[in-house]
């Protein structure tokens, strides 16, 4: 009588009269049910307890990372190990007398505890992805990038072992050949090399960060970067579409980031005024002393008076005419009271660039711009400010004998 624990029902069997090869089969159904009662209750008992203990031990530690992990459904996975592992134990115990059989089953929990592992790898990657992101320093880095390189060569890794198992290949022969598709692999998977690369000068230059304001203009994206993955990086415009670009693009491509701006002192304001060229002349006394009753410009135009009419007097001037010596023109004392009101403006950053300048003379006139930053950065209240300031000084013009150019009716309804 044979005393193997493997066919202590196949000796019961063959003892009341049954037929060796029924016995081996009965016997196989009788292990086999046996062994998946075992490992279900034994999967059973360890996910209970392994709950338990997770709940509890979350419950007790200040850090969220194991509330993470609970999230992520890490404890469930950690049950299947000791299971599947008994599984492979008594798999040549359930078919000693099928060995053909037996090498399918245990290939096939091969692969299973190759699944497995791949999977208790991913739920680690996310909750340790997941607890980066709650903090300060990570919530800007592109996290997702790195945790999809490892899957990447997680899944390489798994692929590769479970072809070695399913042919019974040395696994280092796999390697062999993957270094002879190098070519293929890289053409293959180029989109997610560059945005690899891209991702590590990313983050190393500092370059962008989640939440920056970034304008791609050969993508027509305008908005906040909400994600930066292993292959893409998506922005959401401000009109709340989502617009998707190829990760490397950043390296690549040019764009704009206007986080410099957000964590400066104040946002530009730079927009001028266009000036008709004809209304521009030399101010006579009587229009000097009539801008005197502008009280921004009362004390700037006594004093300028008092230079431009000694140097006069001093160089033997003849004012008969006006072009003669030195005089105040009504642009120029208009761009002097565009300084007075811009320094007195209480929403604009004193501590930064604040001028207004005379550009190049155009077609339509002469361009007077503002160069200002306002203190507020948030895009309706900069607006509401930009638009305050032009808003005066478009009413303001006509105080000076000057007109802004705006295209002629009758252009406009002709079109020509």
């Amino acid at each position: 009588m044979n005393n193997d624990p493997a066919h202590f029902l196949y000796d019961y069997l063959i003892e009341t009269g049954i037929s060796e090869s029924i016995a081996r089969y009965l016997n196989l159904i009788g292990l086999l049910l046996t062994t998946l009662i075992v490992v279900g209750i034994l999967h059973f008992v360890i996910k209970k307890v392994i709950q338990r203990v997770s709940v509890l031990f979350a419950r007790r530690t200040k850090t969220n990372l194991d509330d993470i992990a609970i999230t992520n459904k890490l404890h469930r996975l950690l049950a299947n190990v000791f299971p599947l592992l008994l599984a492979i134990e008594l798999i040549p115990v359930v078919f000693a007398d099928f060995d053909y059989l037996g090498g399918m089953a245990l290939k096939f929990t091969n692969i299973l505890a190759i699944i497995l592992i791949l999977n208790i790898a991913k739920s680690i990657l996310r909750s340790l992805r997941d607890y980066l992101k709650t903090l300060p320093r990570y919530q800007d880095k592109p996290i997702d990038s790195y945790i999809q390189v490892f899957m990447i060569i997680g899944w390489i890794m798994a692929i590769l072992t479970i072809f070695a198992i399913i042919t019974d290949t040395s696994i280092w022969k796999f390697f062999t050949a993957l270094g002879a598709a190098s070519a293929v692999l890289l053409l293959l998977f180029k989109d997610s090399i560059l945005g690899l690369v891209a991702s590590i000068q990313v983050s190393m230059n500092d370059m962008v960060r989640i939440g920056d304001w970034i304008t791609f203009e050969k993508y027509g994206a305008d908005g906040d970067l909400i994600e930066i993955s292993l292959a893409t990086v998506k922005i959401q415009n401000f009109d709340k579409t989502i617009t998707t670009i190829p990760t490397y693009a950043l390296i690549t491509d040019s764009f704009k980031n206007w986080r410099g701006m957000q964590e400066s002192g104040g946002r530009r304001i730079k927009r001028a005024l266009i000036i008709k060229q004809k209304n521009i002349k030399f101010l006579t006394p009587s229009e000097v002393n009539k801008l005197k009753e502008i009280q921004l410009l009362h004390d700037y135009l006594n004093l300028r008076n008092e230079k431009i009419a000694k140097y006069n007097q001093e160089n033997n001037i003849d004012k008969s005419l006006l072009v003669n010596g030195r005089n105040l023109t009504n642009i120029g004392v208009f761009r002097k009271y565009m300084e007075s009101y811009l320094s007195n403006h209480s929403a604009l950053n004193k501590n930064m660039t604040m001028m207004t300048r005379q550009l190049a003379p155009t077609p339509q006139g002469i361009p007077i711009e503002v160069y200002v930053f306002s203190s507020d950065k948030r895009w309706k209240n900069y607006e509401y400010i930009m638009s305050d300031i032009f808003d005066h000084l478009l009413a303001a013009v006509t105080y000076f004998d000057l007109e802004v150019y705006e295209l002629p009716t009758s252009i406009q309804k002709d079109g020509t």
